[in-house]
């Protein structure tokens, strides 16, 4: 989708549901006042705790944060998510805080702005399936040949475009070898004479212009007309996945993915972030749970505070990782995996390592530049050697620093890995981080990280 119509959605949508929750509550407010004659402060607390709770809730849940907007199910998926996720807060602040509310208001306000992203969502989709129906909004396309890449393109655009109306396409008949789902219209040299007559918008070459010449001046033709004319260029003799292209003095480099920390500026960014995030953690919470924990680890059974172990970094530089000990000590910690029912775990070590409290030690590792707040997690040095050899993308994920916590964490793949595919998903998380990271990014995987530690984790054990 194109990112000035997705921004547009992102806007829309935030500016309503806002408009919506704030309607909703001043008018409640106004009708509890004529009532009850009610003026008290807690309730304009209580607007502005519903106003935060919401943003958070949906930047959590990634309600506007999302590039398919047209997809219906994810759209409704998200919506739910940060409505059961904002009710939640609502009411964790009104248990809190202890101030007597009242419940019609309170129960009025939720199930208003409930009601409201519901009919909000209805009217988005009852529109976008209308307007998608009308034959003016409907932009024609034909294809200039008929190929393995002209026929990949076309299954894209039936599957994912519901504004685009196939025509066919354009191919000289005696290289035409089997039947078409989509018509053969003509001829190439009759391409741009029918876009005319056929009011078709726009012409997606896959002919390759430096083989027949004759393509540019169609090009030309079919903008003199106002027709766009496109060219799809075919890479996949050279790559078989979705690139990155860069553009350098007019002259375009090919690459397997985008990485945002290639760029000094935005790794300068995280790496001040991380100074700042990990000496606020250090000064106010390790000072005085480091010792706490000590005292505690010592009397829970025998051996070092720490567990100290190699694990693989950036670029597979090897580190010392620092983790509270929760095991007891044994011979095959740099080998063999922690699993659910371990029985090397001491009592304690199986609390903190449900809390994840014993990862709290890494931001010393964040501190000296070892690690990132966010990133991959880091894995010990056999498994990184076994798991390179499963999956040919699994060194991808070494392309940064590895983190306290990670997208995969949040999303549900960490622990134990039982099977390859579970490995797989992990990856695919880790690559996809390193390929769409920002700075929002990592604040929103610290708070998803909070969030998943307060409601628990099945995968932490």
């Amino acid at each position: 989708m194109n990112i000035t119509y997705t921004n547009l959605f992102r806007f829309f949508f935030a500016l309503v549901d806002f408009l919506a929750i704030n309607i909703i509550h001043l008018a409640l407010l106004l009708n509890l006042n004529r009532v009850h004659g009610n003026n008290s402060q807690n309730y304009t607390i209580l607007f502005i705790v519903i106003n935060i709770a919401w943003m958070g809730c949906a930047y959590i849940t990634g309600l506007y944060i999302n590039d398919q907007f047209f997809n219906f199910e994810r759209f409704a998926k998200r919506t739910v998510q940060a409505f059961a996720l904002f009710i939640t807060t609502i009411l964790l602040f009104l248990f809190l805080y202890n101030v007597n509310y009242s419940r019609l208001f309170v129960s009025l306000n939720i199930i208003g702005i409930g009601a409201a992203l519901l009919f909000s969502r209805i009217v988005f989709i009852s529109g976008v399936t209308y307007f998608g129906k009308q034959e003016r909004f409907n932009k024609r396309i034909v294809l200039l040949g008929y190929n393995e890449l002209s026929k990949q393109l076309v299954n894209y655009f039936s599957t994912n475009s519901k504004s685009i109306s196939i025509e066919g396409y354009f191919e000289d008949y005696q290289n035409i070898n089997e039947l078409s789902v989509f018509p053969i219209l003509g001829n190439r040299d009759e391409c741009v004479s029918y876009a005319i007559a056929h009011n078709v918008k726009e012409i997606y070459s896959t002919i390759s212009p430096e083989k027949h010449s004759y393509v540019y001046e169609l090009a030309q033709t079919a903008e003199k007309n106002m027709i766009r004319f496109k060219f799809v260029p075919d890479f996949r003799m050279f790559v078989n996945r979705n690139i990155h292209v860069d553009i350098v003095e007019s002259i375009p480099i090919l690459s397997f993915r985008s990485e945002p920390l290639e760029d000094i500026v935005a790794s300068s960014k995280k790496r001040v972030f991380d100074v700042f995030f990990s000496l606020f953690i250090i000064v106010f919470l390790l000072s005085w749970l480091v010792p706490l924990l000590a005292i505690l680890i010592k009397l829970n059974s025998r051996g070092p505070i720490f567990f100290v172990q190699s694990r693989s970094g950036k670029d597979n530089k090897e580190f010392k990782c620092f983790k509270f000990r929760t095991l007891t000590v044994n011979t095959d910690s740099d080998s063999k995996q922690v699993t659910r029912d371990d029985n090397r775990f001491t009592k304690l070590g199986k609390f903190l390592r449900k809390t994840s409290l014993d990862e709290l030690p890494q931001f010393f590792n964040v501190l000296l530049g070892d690690m990132s707040v966010v990133g991959p997690r880091p894995h010990m040095l056999k498994h990184t050697e076994d798991y390179s050899r499963i999956l040919d993308e699994y060194m991808i994920r070494h392309f940064v620093k590895p983190g306290v916590t990670g997208w995969a964490q949040v999303n549900g793949f960490r622990g134990e890995i039982k099977e390859q595919d579970q490995l797989r998903k992990r990856i695919e998380h880790d690559i996809w981080y390193l390929e769409n990271w920002s700075l929002w990014l990592d604040l929103r995987i610290i708070f998803l990280t909070f969030y998943v530690t307060f409601k628990g984790d099945k995968n932490a054990f």
